[in-house]
């Protein structure tokens, strides 16, 4: 068995609705372009606020990806 290594990127989602959604935003765009993701760790909420209101729900990720062997 070889040995693996593995790559940590940071992602932020949005989404109207929730944080649950920002995050699920965020690794569906994350992986139209990054192969082999294992593990996401939610990092931060925020959201944002205007006239009173929360108009947008943020949330950072940091996602592992497996190198790959070429």
């Amino acid at each position: 068995m070889s040995n693996s290594v593995y790559k940590i990127i940071e992602i932020i989602g949005t989404s109207k609705d929730s944080w649950e959604k920002a995050a699920a935003a965020a690794v569906a765009m994350a992986a139209k372009s990054v192969r082999d993701m294992r593990i996401a760790e939610v990092t931060e909420f925020d959201m944002q606020i205007e006239d009173g209101k929360v108009v947008n729900y943020r949330t950072k990720l940091k996602v592992s990806f497996k190198y790959e062997d070429k």
